[in-house]
């Protein structure tokens, strides 16, 4: 299983990672990752071939409405990302460092983009996403996370065991 943080991992961060069950812990500068923002930045970022994953899109949405709610994601944008092999992102430090009322909206939100992801087969991934060895969570805990978002168990797996994609050289 593998965990995704903000930093460059030092010998600390990647003990921790031996620790709570991980092969391997990855840098947010050794793959691409953009945050999510509003829904044109996130339209911007998924259509980007080079970005890897797509962090949080629901970072930045707006107030939601009576009968949906504003996710930062829908599915003309998971198809774009399924497309360019965009993976969504799923990060625990987000919602660890918010509020009662505002974590509640975060999980909703949150559960909406799985389903929108699953439906659309766009690749998922849960991580850590810390900035420190003390938002650092175990393998256990971010598949029971994944879970409570709604994933299977075999989604959940496969959500911390994503692997970059392989760029793929044509002759002309």
């Amino acid at each position: 299983m593998i965990d995704i943080v903000k930093i460059v991992p030092d010998k600390l961060m990647l003990a921790y990672g031996k620790e709570f069950g991980f092969s391997s812990v990855i840098g947010s500068k050794n793959i691409v990752i953009k945050q999510g923002g509003s829904e044109q930045q996130n339209r911007g970022n998924v259509s980007d071939k080079n970005v890897d994953i797509l962090m949080n899109p629901e970072l930045k949405s707006y107030k939601d409405k009576l009968h949906y709610r504003n996710s930062g994601l829908n599915h003309i944008l998971a198809k774009i990302a399924t497309d360019n092999d965009v993976a969504i992102g799923f990060g625990f430090s987000y919602l660890l460092n918010s509020n009662n009322v505002e974590r509640a909206r975060i999980i909703g939100r949150m559960k909406q983009n799985v389903r929108i992801c699953r439906k659309s087969k766009t690749k998922m991934v849960v991580c850590s996403y810390a900035s420190s060895p003390q938002e650092m969570r175990g393998a256990k805990d971010l598949l029971a996370f994944a879970r409570v978002l709604g994933m299977t168990g075999g989604e959940a797996k496969k959500a911390l065991n994503w692997k970059r994609r392989e760029k793929k050289v044509r002759e002309l």
